[in-house]
């Protein structure tokens, strides 16, 4: 991830390695990613996770790797060096994440599916979780895709049309705290590249378009081995989230652009008020119906965006929620 501001942006390069040897580190020029001056420009690569690469199959694999200075300390850019230590201090917990990861396909400046003269298609309504052509466009991209995460052995876990034309989701987890973030960041340069060889470009824009139709989010769901087998834990964590200054610390860390998503509209909460509730998709969380009725699960954070950094998303829930539970626990 590069240093572009306010949303970092995915770059990647080829090394060709020994046979039987190990990605190791790499450097590369930090000035062209907004990442150093010229002056200085040198920049680690760090590799943190390899998985197999589906896009050029055989032995070949795709490595993600951490941004560090030469004094391997981490790059300011670096969001997941924090989301380690906030993911290892609370462990014992056991935290687990879902996100489902919004995208709108556009060719050009048009989202698929949108008239290519200009103006709209018809109203939303047909086209969430939808089939047939007059509903449905870029589905051999999103299958596609499909199969590469799946070769990769990412951690996805479905996927969907949604509301808008053009408009899709696919679903990385149960994983932890920093697993989940690394899978869903190859999961999106996989759906990048996949893309580009359908001349289609991936948004992950909070309102890719405007007036009445749905944003982009990245609805987090998340639990704790307490919350698996209690519902009060669930509650804890939900009125965590709403204490004192923490609904607008989460929103900042939470993606670009929110306060154009999170309206009170289009299943959204306003972005600066906070309130929870059973199977309330107009809330800022939400519990869903069958954990209360199963008195156990876990909750939804609605609030996180398309074009949001999991790594500080995931950071922020867990270091909230399970202070509060180890608070209570201690009580």
């Amino acid at each position: 991830m590069d240093g572009t501001k306010p949303t970092a942006q995915l770059r990647s390069k080829t090394k060709i390695l020994a046979d039987g040897a190990e990605p190791s580190i790499w450097g590369f020029d930090g000035s062209s990613t907004n990442q150093a001056e010229g002056h200085a420009s040198d920049r680690v690569l760090q590799p943190v996770l390899t998985v197999p690469d589906p896009v050029r199959g055989g032995d070949n694999v795709l490595v993600l790797c951490e941004v560090q200075n030469i004094d391997f300390t981490p790059h300011e850019s670096n969001t997941r060096a924090a989301n380690v230590e906030v993911a290892e201090r609370f462990a014992a917990q056991e935290p687990w994440f879902g996100i489902e990861q919004e995208y709108t396909l556009f060719d050009g400046e048009r989202p698929l599916g949108f008239p290519e003269g200009g103006g709209f298609p018809g109203p939303q309504g047909p086209y969430y979780c939808g089939v047939g052509a007059s509903n449905i466009v870029g589905r051999e991209i999103v299958e596609k895709h499909l199969d590469y995460c799946l070769e990769a052995g990412l951690k996805i876990s479905g996927i969907n049309a949604e509301v808008m034309p053009g408009q899709w989701e696919f679903q990385v987890g149960p994983a932890g705290t920093t697993e989940v973030a690394d899978h869903l960041w190859i999961a999106r340069w996989l759906l990048h590249r996949v893309a580009e060889d359908y001349g289609v470009t991936v948004s992950f824009g909070a309102k890719p378009v405007k007036g009445d139709w749905n944003g982009a989010g990245a609805h987090t769901n998340f639990s704790t081995k307490a919350m698996r087998e209690a519902y009060e834990p669930i509650i804890t964590a939900a009125e965590s989230l709403g204490a004192e200054g923490k609904p607008l610390e989460h929103v900042a860390g939470y993606g670009d652009g929110i306060q154009d998503r999170l309206t009170g509209l289009h299943e959204t909460a306003p972005w600066n008020e906070y309130s929870y509730g059973v199977s309330n998709r107009g809330a800022s969380v939400r519990i869903p119906w069958q954990v209360e009725v199963d008195q156990k699960g876990y909750l939804e954070d609605r609030r996180p965006n398309a074009n949001c950094d999991p790594y500080n998303v995931t950071r922020l829930i867990t270091d909230t929620c399970c202070t509060a539970l180890e608070k209570a626990d201690q009580v």
